[in-house]
């Protein structure tokens, strides 16, 4: 496994805890060790960059996520899905077909037999519009 898929299923589990705890996800990525992992600065801006945008990155979902309520969507597909916008919209070193294929291939591993195709779906969306997508 690459250090930088590590280091999206670290930012992941931050998340997703956060999510299930209804607490800060900034915070937990500060009570948890990260020495072990070689992409510990990737792991945090992937977090901060989620927490950051979280906003936009949630409105944006609710307008691509056809036919799911935020609350409805499972929580791993929900952070997922936050990741790679990050990554997508925010952080010009990635690819996009990289931050999808990322997502879809940990959505495989993690979560339910549909989740990697509507994952799929939403971050294709989003970059075919990514051009008219205000960040603001």
């Amino acid at each position: 496994m690459s250090a930088r898929r590590k280091a999206r299923k670290r930012a992941l589990d931050i998340l997703f805890e956060a999510d299930m705890r209804n607490t800060a996800a900034a915070t937990l990525l500060e009570e948890r060790p990260i020495d072990e992992i070689s992409q510990a600065d990737y792991l945090r801006a992937l977090v901060l960059g989620v927490v950051e945008h979280r906003e936009k990155i949630d409105e944006i979902i609710h307008t691509y996520a056809e036919g799911w309520d935020m609350d409805r969507m499972p929580i791993i597909d929900r952070n997922l899905i936050r990741i790679a916008l990050y990554e997508i919209l925010w952080n010009p070193e990635v690819d996009d077909k990289v931050a999808v294929s990322e997502a879809v291939e940990i959505a495989q591993e993690l979560s339910t037999k549909d989740s990697a195709a509507y994952i799929n779906g939403i971050l294709g969306r989003v970059i075919l519009l990514k051009s008219v997508i205000s960040l603001s």
